[in-house]
């Protein structure tokens, strides 16, 4: 037996691996309940610098907004 032999081929573009099997796969299957509850927002570069996650933003919307 030879060295090729025993390794598994690499796919090639465009190929998917024999060990993924979406036989059985739901296309979009959480994408209604993704929609309903949240809402993104994406911030410029230099504004999400200025902050260190997204309870800062939260806090810093909800004094701006006047619900703190």
């Amino acid at each position: 037996m030879s060295k090729d032999d025993k390794e598994p081929k690499e796919p090639t573009v465009g190929e998917m691996r024999p060990e993924y099997d979406f036989s059985n796969a739901v296309r979009a299957k959480y994408a209604d309940r993704l929609k309903e509850g949240s809402n993104v927002v994406v911030l410029d570069p230099d504004v999400a610098a200025v902050f260190p996650d997204s309870k800062a933003v939260n806090d810093a919307l909800r004094k701006a907004a006047g619900l703190d």
